[in-house]
């Protein structure tokens, strides 16, 4: 067996190639302990329950495992994986809830892009609120590509979509966040003019 030292220098595509081979658990542990906290946050994303995130993630490491030998390199190991894990998620939280909505708790520095100043311009936590008003398909295209930095082309690949295709939805769900974002604005403006006038007749 190779040195333990030398498999944590591995890539993951040699420990997947490796365990495939020779089928030691020993490479996908070091699989496991890379990226099991990494499955587990972006479950609790979703499910908001640290024991229902704990189940999510142990069934994904099971899926995986299960489904190393089909892994074909077409795009990075934690691409792949990590498409696993939302479609994953998403399937859970449809099957659970019939509205297929969740909402999305977490820091905005994923959406540190330079072609996408607009969104960081929002206000995080209205832009947290907005969120939740997006379907869990459109939350997860843009967790890969402003979370996960997962390029156009990886994305799609791994959902067997058109570039063209994932930039549109990528397109109409931006365009959803600003809207809801937006009407939140400006509600919170009405509200705030209410306010004010109600305190000037008053006084």
């Amino acid at each position: 067996m190779i040195a333990s030292l030398e498999v944590k220098r591995m890539t993951d595509e040699e420990l997947v190639r490796l365990y495939v081979d020779n089928q030691s658990n020993h490479y996908f542990e070091h699989l496991y302990s890379r990226y099991s906290d990494k499955v587990y946050r972006k479950c609790l994303m979703f499910t908001k329950d640290p024991v229902k995130a704990e189940d999510f993630t142990h069934d994904i490491f099971l899926r995986l495992i299960m489904r190393l030998s089909s892994f074909k390199e077409q795009s990075r190991f934690s691409t792949w994986l990590f498409s696993i894990t939302y479609n994953y998620c998403t399937d859970q939280i449809r099957t659970n809830r019939k509205k297929a909505e969740v909402r999305v708790d977490e820091e905005m520095d994923w959406l540190d892009d330079s072609e996408d100043e607009d969104l960081m311009e929002m206000e995080a936590q209205r832009l947290k609120s907005a969120l939740g008003y997006l379907t869990i398909e459109e939350q997860s295209l843009l967790l890969m590509k402003y979370q996960d930095e997962i390029s156009i082309k990886e994305i799609a690949n791994v959902h067997n979509l058109s570039e063209s295709a994932v930039k549109m939805r990528l397109k109409r769900a931006k365009e959803k966040l600003k809207k809801r974002y937006l009407e939140t604005l400006i509600f919170m403006a009405l509200l705030l003019a209410k306010f004010m006038a109600w305190t000037k007749f008053n006084k």
